[in-house]
């Protein structure tokens, strides 16, 4: 995916989905909170950057944990911004700005860097990390969640067995670029962040809820994410195909109130 994507469609759907992908999310968004307010230890009034902050949520949640923090977050899409906005209505110390993270000047010396799954995208992640590292004072934190492997994430591993393979590299700018822990160190270490550190996440991953989960991870799942694109894109009877291997797929997984699916995230930590 390209990151330009994110100022369009993507960003707009995501924008009207923001429930449904902050319930996929909410043991990642536990521990990457968790692991932020650690780093925050003896900083009296602490400045924040969210990268990527989407639609608020973990810039709303550290301004919960930490009433004195300041926290700037920062989006490509005005969509999702606006979403932000919104809930962060009564929230004067949070901020947002529309910008790309990996070229941003708009303040420095930020005590936390912090971003939910928003790092992955950039197309030379070396320079982009160089580029947030300047942005931190002298001993800031980074603290990032990303997805491990497909193969650990059964959400994405069976929605790609129904679908043609995607083209580029495992190291592709994508939800799974950073899913291999000596990539991200060696990222990392090159932008001069360190003492980098990856803490494993195990979870459920939410993907249907409510009186029919079966319906609606369906729909979420032709909402957001891959199977999204390719029913815009393949043929009739390969769309109906898709979509029969969907309602299968997510069958399989319904347990009781819910369908969900094995996932493992990193929560990654660093030092400027």
């Amino acid at each position: 995916m390209d990151s330009s994507e994110w100022t369009g469609r993507v960003g707009d759907v995501w924008a009207e989905e923001w429930r449904r992908t902050d319930r996929s999310f909410v043991p990642v968004d536990a521990a990457l909170i968790a692991a932020a307010v650690s780093c925050l230890q003896g900083i009296s009034e602490p400045r924040i950057l969210d990268i990527g902050c989407g639609a608020g949520t973990t810039s709303l949640s550290l301004a919960q944990r930490v009433p004195s923090a300041s926290i700037t977050g920062i989006d490509l899409s005005a969509a999702l911004l606006d979403v932000a906005r919104a809930r962060a209505a009564n929230t004067p110390r949070c901020r947002f700005e529309q910008g790309d993270a990996s070229r941003w000047n708009g303040e420095r010396d930020f005590d936390l860097l912090v971003s939910r799954h928003g790092v992955m995208f950039f197309a030379d992640p070396v320079a982009a990390f160089a580029h947030l590292r300047s942005l931190a004072r002298p001993g800031g934190g980074l603290v990032f969640s990303c997805f491990q492997s497909p193969a650990l994430n059964v959400w994405a591993s069976g929605l790609g067995d129904l679908m043609p393979q995607p083209t580029g590299g495992p190291f592709a700018p994508g939800p799974f670029a950073f899913a291999h822990e000596r990539h991200v160190t060696d990222i990392l270490t090159r932008a001069g962040w360190r003492n980098p550190t990856a803490q494993p996440l195990a979870f459920d991953y939410i993907a249907g809820a409510g009186d029919d989960p079966v319906a609606d991870a369906i729909d979420y799942f032709r909402r957001i994410g891959p199977v999204a694109r390719a029913l815009r894109d393949l043929d009739e009877p390969r769309r109906t195909r898709l979509a029969e291997g969907l309602d299968a797929f997510v069958r399989a997984h319904h347990d009781g109130d819910r369908v969900s699916f094995p996932a493992a995230a990193w929560i990654w930590s660093a030092t400027a």
